[in-house]
């Protein structure tokens, strides 16, 4: 037979009578490989593309100013006299923009963080939109990495569509967006510990490459928000989990049922967390020092008195003064009352239910829908049963913790939901059922085609959910900071439910003075900003109406949500004659007082 023919017929493999080309079959599962790789480039694409944008639009929110203030002087002075309330990495992130930017401090400058923020951004000759754009994004790129783990950690439980489903909810995410556009502190927190819980889980099958990766990022998420701490013993029991998994059913796996042999497991089990632990106490320890090598520390003069379980866990917890310092900063936090806002109702304190009813306003329906499904998918598929504890244990846990704080600002603090959860939802594409599971394991083939299996796609209704989800998203561009979902009236409708960083944070100076010059000219303005930009830098000429008598007030009224939302009675009547004209970026409010 002749080569060439020869060549034809070993490509060709007779399956049920037909007959299937190799080299077909090969450029099929390229193609699929590439059309995965497309779609994950456009879902990352789509989502920079959004926070850049954002980014470009914002004008500081009320954190950002402390930010990046505080990791200026870190950059150019090693000093770690602002802020201790955060520790350092998350600042440092942000500082790495700052290299860039170049801003000028003013070395002999004396005040508190609030005003080293306003000092940078709008007293030392700085551009303002220039340094916050710079500072912003390093954490943009973080939010986009961020976005591989979720895609990892999806595809390894249900495989590349289950991992489309998560990368897409992550990445259409409006508070996953409207934060990772922000040079805040919430998403890399978030990232860094699922991160952490990914490599864990992949522990079960390498704990000696994966542990020590997982506590680095363990000890990173620590060192950006002392939030984080209650995870910190949860990853480790995973990491007990997954060791005893590596131990007992790997390649020479150990008997685990006589009774020395379970205790010498245990032991070993637990001695791989202890080091865990020591590398995420070594993580915060080279953070500070990072900032200052010679861990030069004054502790602030009114730094809170801590008491109880609170105080041994500060003076025992073996990290740098200035983190255990930091944390009182934050229990004085705790222990102070705020003002709340929920469902029209301004309330002193805080209420335990408000994270969930916050995020049932602010988390978009098909979202919730899918996260509900992947979770269930996850108890009842037995393949996937052992990923629960890893999936949806941490943000429960976190979330508690949260609920049990005072203050009730945002769902901000509780940004691990719309991270972790995603992976979760990518699993609902998954079979359920034993007759699933038994056509799973079986790998049924399609007839007449070798190499290619039956892979069920993701279904009619959990594709309408993600294009729902996607809609939603695009439909709020480029507000994503106010967004609600269409169930409670949409962006528009944020503040009349929620106020502060779920709706109005101070991000809309910018679009406002835009819109005072092109829409408003020569008009007198009276504003009520709520937030750290500084009104006159932006060129708004504006005088706060509470400041001179009522009769004095007329014409332009321009009013921050959040005011509105816990005015005064002076404030009220104010706005009790004035008329409504229109809404700058869902977040400041115009009238006209006659």
């Amino acid at each position: 037979m002749p080569t060439s023919l020869a060549s034809r017929h070993d490509e060709r493999v007779p399956v049920n009578g037909a007959v299937a080309p190799r080299a077909l079959l090969g450029r099929l599962r390229r193609h699929r490989r590439a059309v995965f790789v497309v779609a994950v480039a456009l879902l990352l694409l789509q989502m920079a593309v959004a926070m850049v944008s954002t980014a470009v639009e914002q004008t500081p929110t009320i954190d950002e100013p402390v930010y990046v203030g505080t990791a200026t002087v870190y950059v150019q002075q090693h000093n770690l006299r602002y802020n201790p309330e955060h520790p350092p990495l998350g600042k440092l992130i942000i500082g790495t923009g700052l290299l860039f930017a170049h801003p000028h401090l003013d070395p002999a400058f004396k005040g508190d963080q609030t005003e080293l923020g306003r000092h940078v951004l709008y007293e030392s000759g700085n551009d303002p939109w220039r340094v916050m754009l710079w500072a912003r994004l390093p954490v943009i790129v973080l939010t986009l990495l961020f976005g591989l783990v979720v895609l990892a950690f999806a595809r390894e439980l249900a495989g590349r569509r289950g991992a489309l489903v998560a990368l897409a909810l992550y990445a259409f995410s409006p508070d996953v967006i409207a934060h990772g556009s922000l040079a805040t502190l919430d998403v890399p927190a978030s990232g860094f510990l699922l991160t952490s819980v990914w490599l864990v889980w992949r522990a079960r099958r390498r704990p000696l490459l994966y542990l020590p990766l997982s506590a680095v990022a363990l000890g990173a998420t620590v060192a950006t928000k002392m939030s984080m701490l209650p995870a910190v013993p949860l990853v480790l029991l995973l990491a007990v989990v997954s060791v005893w998994h590596a131990d007992t059913t790997g390649r020479g796996a150990a008997p685990a049922g006589d009774p020395r042999v379970r205790a010498r497991l245990l032991g070993r089990a637990a001695a791989a967390a202890a080091g865990m632990a020591v590398v995420v106490v070594a993580v915060v320890w080279v953070t500070y020092l990072a900032v200052d090598p010679r861990l030069h520390w004054t502790a602030p003069a009114d730094l809170p008195a801590v008491h109880g379980l609170r105080a041994l866990l500060v003076d025992h917890l073996p990290v740098p003064r200035p983190y255990r310092d930091g944390m009182r900063v934050q229990f004085g936090f705790e222990n102070a009352t705020w003002q709340g806002f929920l469902f029209g109702r301004l309330y002193q304190g805080s209420l335990w239910y408000y994270l969930p009813a916050a995020l049932l306003v602010k988390t978009p329906l098909g979202m919730m829908a899918l996260w509900t499904a992947g979770s269930l998918t996850l108890l009842a598929v037995r393949r996937l049963r052992p990923a629960a504890p890893y999936l949806l244990v941490p943000p429960a846990l976190l979330l508690a913790s949260a609920m049990t704080g005072s203050r009730d600002l945002g769902v901000r603090y509780a940004l691990f939901m719309p991270v972790f959860l995603a992976v979760a939802a990518g699993c609902a594409v998954v079979p359920r059922g034993p007759r699933a599971e038994r056509a799973g394991a079986e790998r049924r083939r399609l007839p007449g085609w070798a190499g290619i299996t039956r892979r069920p796609g993701p279904g009619p209704v959990t594709a309408a959910l993600v294009l729902f989800v996607g809609v939603s998203s695009l439909l709020t561009y480029p507000y994503y900071l106010p967004y609600s979902n269409e169930a409670f009236g949409g962006p528009g409708k944020t503040y009349l439910r929620l106020h502060d960083s779920n709706v109005d944070w101070g991000q809309d100076l910018g679009r406002l003075a835009d819109r005072l010059k092109g829409h408003y000219p020569h008009e007198k303005v009276w504003l009520v900003y709520k937030g750290a930009g500084v009104p006159s830098a932006y060129g708004i000429d504006a005088t706060d109406p509470r400041t001179v008598p009522a009769a004095r007030v007329h014409g332009l009224l321009v009013v921050s949500d959040t005011a509105i939302d816990k005015a005064d009675a002076r404030l009220k009547a104010l706005l009790a004659p004035s008329g409504r004209v229109e809404e700058i970026g869902h977040s400041i409010t115009v009238f006209r007082r006659p």
